[in-house]
């Protein structure tokens, strides 16, 4: 039996499934985020998909939201641009080139967009930035990410 595709345009009222698969997809390896605090998930979610201008997709496979990409319309000096906060694909069918297709999907629909590219973050040492260089994705090379924990 094939399954069914619907690439869509998520908005709040999939807050409940986006928490779900984004859990899924980083409590596990290589990420091993602590989301047990189901209430600050939540409020995560809520703060990167429902900011001004969010611009946040979906993947539906059979009923269920199986990849995202949340993120924003960010207006810089080089274009405008759509900036991913957030990457993921359903740990259950990882690994089968629909991270692949999903990224093409997005690419498309920025492009009718006339939006300039795509930024987005990730860690150099997770199998994520080799999907992201495989997708035709560029490390900037002066770009430097910084934090300061102050506990």
């Amino acid at each position: 039996m094939d399954k069914t595709e619907r690439f869509i345009i998520l908005d709040d009222t999939y807050l409940p499934q986006m928490a779900e698969l984004y859990k899924a997809a980083f409590t596990g390896e290589p990420w091993n985020d602590d989301w047990s605090d189901t209430a600050q998930l939540n409020k995560y979610m809520k703060e990167i998909s429902c900011s001004f201008n969010s611009l946040n997709y979906g993947l539906i496979i059979d009923g269920k939201l199986s990849a995202m990409s949340v993120g924003k319309i960010h207006h810089w000096w080089s274009g405008t641009e759509y900036a991913v906060e957030e990457f993921c694909v359903s740990p259950a069918i990882q690994n089968q080139g629909l991270g692949t297709r999903f990224m093409k999907m997005i690419e498309d629909d920025v492009r009718d967009r006339g939006l300039s590219g795509i930024f987005l973050q990730t860690d150099s040492d997770k199998p994520s930035y080799k999907f992201y260089l495989k997708n035709g994705f560029r490390e900037l090379e002066r770009h430097v990410s910084f934090f300061k924990d102050i506990k």
